[in-house]
C-alpha cells in the first residue's frame, strides 16, 4: 500500500517550518543580518547532523522504505568539510565539536536509525528538499551579509550533481509517494519530521545567543567610538 507521504509532510509541518522561521537566528539570517561566527558554527553543527544521516542511510540503501530516497546527489557531508576548511583551516576537525542541541539531533539520527529506520525518511525530507528549495536563497542572503563573493564558504547551498533542481525535487516526491508504508507509519514518519524540526529550532536557540552577543559587541564597538568623537570634539570646543 502506498500513501501521499510527500504532500502529508509538507502538509503536517507547516506550523513547525513556520516555528523555525521564527526563531531569532533564522528571522535575522532571512533579513541580512549574518555574523560569520555564528554561521561557521552553524556550519559545524550541521557537519555532525549529516554526518550521522548520511552514515545511518549509507546503511540502508537496500532498505525498501528508506532506499528510494537515498539519493546520493542530495548528500551535503563533503560540501560542508569544503566549508569547513573555509573557516577553520586544514585542521577543522580538531577545531570543531557539536554543540549540546547538535549531540541531541545526532543521537535522535542514530536512534531512529536502530529502533525504526522508517522514521529516517521524515529527517530526510525536512533536511535535504529544504535545504535544496531555499538553498540558493540563502547562499544569496549569506555572501551579501558577509561580503563573500563565489562559492567558497557557501559550498553547503551548492548541489553539483542536480542540474535541474525543480525535475529533482518531483522525481524525489514521486519517490515518496509510492513508498511501500501504510497510513498508520506514514502518521509516525511526519510526526519524526515535526521532531526533526524542533531539533533544529535547538540548534538554532542556541545560535541566537551567539548572534545576540556579537551583534551587542558591534554596538557597543559603535556607542564607544561615538562617545570617544563626542569627547575629541568637546575638548577642542
Amino acid at each position: 500500500m502506498s500513501v501521499a507521504l510527500a504532500a502529508q509532510i509538507r502538509e503536517g509541518t507547516k506550523k513547525s517550518h513556520t516555528m523555525a522561521e521564527n526563531t531569532g537566528f533564522v528571522s535575522c539570517f532571512l533579513k541580512g543580518v549574518v555574523d560569520k561566527a555564528s554561521y561557521r558554527k552553524l556550519v559545524a553543527d550541521l557537519y555532525f547532523v549529516y554526518s550521522a544521516m548520511e552514515e545511518e542511510i549509507g546503511k540502508l540503501t537496500d532498505h525498501p522504505v528508506v532506499g528510494p530516497v537515498a539519493m546520493a546527489q542530495l548528500n551535503r557531508r563533503e560540501a560542508l568539510e569544503q566549508d569547513l576548511t573555509y573557516y577553520f583551516g586544514d585542521n577543522w576537525k580538531a577545531e570543531i565539536k557539536p554543540s549540546p542541541s547538535a549531540a541531541a539531533y545526532v543521537e535522535r539520527i542514530h536512534a531512529v536509525a536502530q529502533e525504526s529506520p522508517e522514521l529516517l525518511v521524515g529527517h530526510h525530507y525536512t533536511r535535504y528538499l529544504g535545504d535544496l528549495s531555499g538553498g540558493q536563497i540563502l547562499k544569496n542572503i549569506a555572501q551579501k551579509a558577509m561580503n563573500m563573493e563565489g562559492d567558497a564558504g557557501l559550498r553547503f547551498y551548492v548541489f553539483e550533481d542536480i542540474a535541474d533542481e525543480k525535475a529533482f525535487k518531483t522525481t524525489y516526491r514521486s519517490a515518496m509517494d509510492m513508498l511501500p508504508i501504510d497510513q498508520a507509519m506514514a502518521d509516525r514518519i511526519v510526526e519524526e519530521a515535526n521532531h526533526a524540526f524542533h531539533l533544529n529550532m535547538n540548534m538554532f536557540k542556541e545560535l541566537e545567543g551567539n548572534l545576540v552577543a556579537a551583534i551587542g559587541k558591534l554596538l557597543f564597538g559603535f556607542l564607544t567610538r561615538r562617545q570617544r568623537a563626542g569627547s575629541t570634539e568637546s575638548a577642542a570646543a
